[in-house]
């Protein structure tokens, strides 16, 4: 028996989950199978940064995952250093802390609620590039197999990419961390500021709140180099936050404790044929600075519109391929950030401490280079190429503008459409409604400029008059006026 969809994602992590709801909420037949019976109340990933939280404000759902964490608005770091993230240009100028089962119900309730389809037990067996097509087979956790027909299919499915494994692409890389230990404890003696990262030539823990009286910990001992599958006892939590933090901090009555290795890898290719890759199955690296799942789940906010676009008859084929080329480099950025501090962190030498903690708190001091820093870390100052002769806004994030109609910017974007923003003086939205939703700002601005689904700038202009201009810029990038689409 055969089923038939225009989007396969395998994988129902927060990737699969963000995409699934961004096609279904477009009107985009989609379906999405995991091999997990169901869903996991534990998981490794705890930060989501501001351009995530900005991402998912453009679908209505950060306040409610707002909710489920804790905002923590400055990072202490070694050395006493503290990097301030209050003065992100945001309405999230933190990092939210909150498990990764939290970020995948959130999402899961709306991928449902926009009409995805999402079936647990399901495993991918192979794959086959068929005529208008890719032909999956799958094997249900009752043992019977079938097959599914899509026009597309996304491996969203993690470092162990069944999809990419099919495909045959490699992974190149290397493990750079052995044995770290996770850990969810209560604490007899919380820290007074969270959270919490340090180090010495010997250990390495990050501790961060948790919710409900629970701390997650993240640590690493040169002296317990087990392998993946050794079991992890609260002693060696304890020991390994001792020797990093200088107290245990009374940790106690574990819920869950897991040992893994921390890997750089990075596959050459996000798209072969009619195939992408998106997330952990595109790319791995170290835990340092929380970007893992953040930049999947911004892989996700790239490829749907376009999905959409495409199969929907409002962009060429040829669009797809902006995929690779805009997150490819975004994730080689991820893996090499995370590594370099990692191998911060785990500096050996006192003297190189010393040096490090000295620098550390000069660059979170100097506010340029904080700036910088916490722009990175938050995803704020990710950008994409821009044409040559483009306007140097094109690329960018777009910041969340107030409108003339006393909404925001992001709020406008959650149709899941272009949206233009013109000057306050300009009357021709009628004119170009067809294409894309058209607002006027909410204050003096010289610039009209052309979002796109994903809150970066497609194209803009400060030219005074720009009507035969914003024409071209609509034909090029919004292509026909969408059939039939709803709000995501």
């Amino acid at each position: 028996m055969e089923d038939l969809t225009d989007v396969l994602i395998v994988g129902a992590g927060p990737t699969g989950l963000l995409l699934a709801g961004d096609l279904a909420a477009a009107g985009v037949r989609c379906t999405v199978v995991e091999k997990r019976a169901e869903e996991s109340n534990l998981s490794r990933a705890f930060a989501v940064h501001a351009r995530t939280l900005e991402e998912l404000d453009a679908r209505g759902v950060a306040d409610a995952l707002v909710s489920t964490g804790t905002p923590v608005s400055g990072l202490r770091l070694f050395g006493g250093a503290r990097l301030d993230l209050s003065g992100l240009p945001t309405r999230f100028p933190y990092v939210l802390v909150t498990p990764q089962y939290e970020t995948e119900a959130v999402l899961e309730r709306r991928a449902r609620a926009c009409g995805a389809e999402i079936r647990m037990g399901v495993e991918m067996r192979t794959l086959r590039e068929v005529a208008d097509g890719v032909e999956v087979a799958v094997r249900e956790r009752s043992g019977d197999r079938r097959r599914i027909r899509a026009r597309y299919v996304v491996g969203a499915d993690g470092v162990r990419s069944a999809v990419r494994r099919a495909l045959g692409l490699p992974f190149p890389g290397r493990a750079v961390v052995r044995s770290m230990v996770l850990a969810d404890v209560r604490l007899g003696d919380p820290p007074t500021e969270l959270p919490v990262i340090d180090s010495n030539r010997d250990a390495f823990a990050v501790l961060v709140p948790f919710g409900e009286g629970w701390y997650r910990v993240v640590a690493w001992d040169r002296r317990r180099q087990l392998p993946d599958d050794a079991p992890v006892a609260l002693p060696e939590v304890r020991e390994a936050m001792r020797r990093a933090l200088g107290t245990d901090h009374g940790a106690h009555d574990a819920r869950w404790m897991s040992r893994f290795h921390s890997d750089e890898r990075q596959v050459e290719r996000y798209r072969v044929g009619r195939v992408f890759l998106a997330g952990d199955a595109a790319h791995v690296h170290s835990p340092a600075g929380g970007q893992g799942m953040n930049v999947g789940l911004q892989d996700a906010a790239n490829l749907g519109w376009k999905l959409a676009a495409v199969l929907q008859g409002r962009a060429p084929e040829s669009l797809l391929d902006s995929y690779h080329t805009e997150r490819h480099p975004v994730g080689r950025m991820a893996v090499r950030g995370s590594g370099a501090l990692l191998r911060v962190a785990l500096i050996a030498p006192r003297s190189l401490r010393v040096v490090r903690g000295t620098l550390g708190r000069v660059f979170t001091k100097v506010p340029p280079l904080a700036g910088r820093i916490a722009g990175a870390v938050s995803g704020i100052d990710i950008a994409y190429p821009r044409p040559p002769d483009s306007h140097p806004l094109t690329g960018r994030r777009a910041p969340d503008v107030p409108l003339a109609d006393g909404r925001r910017l992001y709020e406008a974007l959650r149709t899941g459409r272009f949206v233009l923003v013109t000057p306050p003086t300009s009357e021709a939205a009628a004119t170009w409604a067809d294409h894309a939703d058209v607002h006027q700002a909410g204050g003096p601005t010289r610039h009209t400029v052309l979002v796109r689904p994903d809150a970066y700038i497609a194209w803009a202009t400060a030219e005074p008059h720009p009507n035969a201009a914003v024409r071209r810029a609509l034909t090029e990038h919004c292509g026909a006026p969408p059939v039939g689409v709803r709000g995501r």
